[in-house]
């Protein structure tokens, strides 16, 4: 069935969620992709990739059948539906809303009520695979929600995912399950950090080391992701450091809601909160390695390709 589409949070991943969708829309029979953002070279960005552009929340949802939400926190998530302009008032009948954001499993599945109980659709399906993903395409989604909706927003999600894992028919086991994965993902970054910075410390050339690991038993995605703009020195944002301190403070929450102990999530939470308060907490998140240099006066970036301790 053909959709118009309006999508709210054109960021670092929603670009080029956004941007797939606009390519691989009116080919599909679509009506196009009308994009918001409250930064207008976001928008600029979407319409140079086939999109069309809108002044608010309200204007990308106008008349839409499908309308995605990709901001960074479940206020925003409310703003955009429900604050000034109201973009769930403008959508067609019996539209469909996709939340892709990470926010707490409580929220998706008030927010999934109140958007049933107006009358529409709605799947909760965060999303993981960073910013080279979502410009290729291939992020994996986990998503839950009635069959109707999921029905109503899966051809859409394709174009911008490689996998979609339909976890649950109610809304918030999708962010659930986000959030577990959450935890895996900043305490990985952080652990890449503590590694990087001990070699350094030690004399060993983090470059090198680098290289060790992810050949060897100790690797993870997220260490040779991170870890290689850790030895470059490359902090230009792609997921900034205050997004783990969100997101890992999510999976604290959700400990406590659960009587659950969770002292290894606690720590990285705490290191992310640290490189956040020197002032880091903009810039790329594998930026939580400078709280480390700045405690041991090394620079894992300077150290690197230099052969360690001779």
């Amino acid at each position: 069935m053909a959709q118009s589409i309006g999508f709210i949070g054109l960021g670092a991943m929603g670009a080029g969620m956004a941007a797939n969708l606009a390519r691989t829309n009116e080919v599909a029979g679509g009506r196009g992709v009308v994009g918001y953002d409250v930064v207008p070279a976001a928008v600029e960005r979407l319409v140079a990739a086939g999109g069309r552009g809108a002044g608010s929340a309200a204007e990308a949802a106008a008349g839409a059948d499908l309308l995605i939400l990709m901001v960074a926190t479940d206020a925003q998530a409310d703003a955009a539906l429900f604050g000034e302009g109201a973009a769930l008032a403008a959508l067609a009948p019996g539209a469909t809303v996709v939340l892709h954001s990470t926010v707490p499993p409580a929220y998706a599945e008030g927010l999934g009520r109140r958007v049933t109980a107006a009358g529409f659709g709605f799947v909760d399906a965060p999303v993981t695979g960073g910013k080279a993903r979502a410009d290729a395409g291939t992020l994996t989604i986990m998503a839950s929600g009635s069959d109707a909706a999921f029905a109503a927003a899966e051809p859409a999600m394709q174009r911008y995912s490689g996998r979609i894992f339909r976890v649950g028919t109610e809304p918030g086991q999708g962010s659930t399950m986000k959030m577990a994965h959450q935890l895996l993902a900043g305490v990985h970054i952080a652990a890449a950090a503590e590694a990087l910075a001990l070699a350094t410390r030690a004399g060993v050339d983090p470059a090198q080391f680098f290289e060790v690991v992810t050949g060897g038993a100790a690797h993870s995605w997220m260490f040779e992701n991170r870890g290689q703009r850790m030895v470059k020195g490359d902090f230009t944002p792609t997921s900034a450091v205050e997004i783990f301190v969100k997101d890992l403070g999510i999976v604290l929450d959700g400990g406590r809601a659960l009587r659950f102990p969770l002292p290894i999530a606690a720590a990285a939470h705490q290191q992310f909160l640290a490189a956040a308060a020197a002032g880091f907490g903009r810039i790329d998140d594998s930026a939580v390695v400078k709280v480390y240099e700045m405690l041991a006066g090394i620079s894992v970036a300077e150290a690197a390709g230099k052969g360690g301790r001779k």
